[in-house]
């Protein structure tokens, strides 16, 4: 039972660090619409309620899926600790090449 317990616990550290892994990746991307640009004027909050939701669960449950199913399939542990680590540094990858936001243009007077 000690051990079940030391799994779940460990699989949900994993899953904690890969979520704060992606929202760290995205927030510097977040950072122009979260605070406006030149004199605010650019403001998009909705990356906070839409995207970072979004980006915080897929960070997390990319890398666990990848890993259950690893796990489940082969039943070894480290190429199930690889994998879900390569789902992780993939999904950060495509995040920053895929993801940039809205940017309206800029009001030139």
């Amino acid at each position: 039972m000690r051990e079940h317990r030391l799994g779940c616990a460990g699989v949900l550290l994993a899953a904690a660090g890969a979520a704060v892994a992606a929202v760290l990746t995205w927030a510097p991307r977040a950072r122009v619409s979260v605070h406006g640009g030149f004199e605010g004027r650019q403001r998009d909050l909705s990356v906070l309620y839409v995207d970072l939701p979004l980006v915080a669960a897929g960070g997390a449950f990319v890398p666990l899926a990848v890993w259950l199913l690893t796990l489940r399939t082969l039943r070894r542990p480290w190429l199930a600790a690889a994998a879900a680590t390569g789902a992780l540094v993939l999904g950060i990858w495509g995040l920053l090449s895929w993801w940039t936001p809205n940017r309206p243009p800029e009001i030139v007077y």
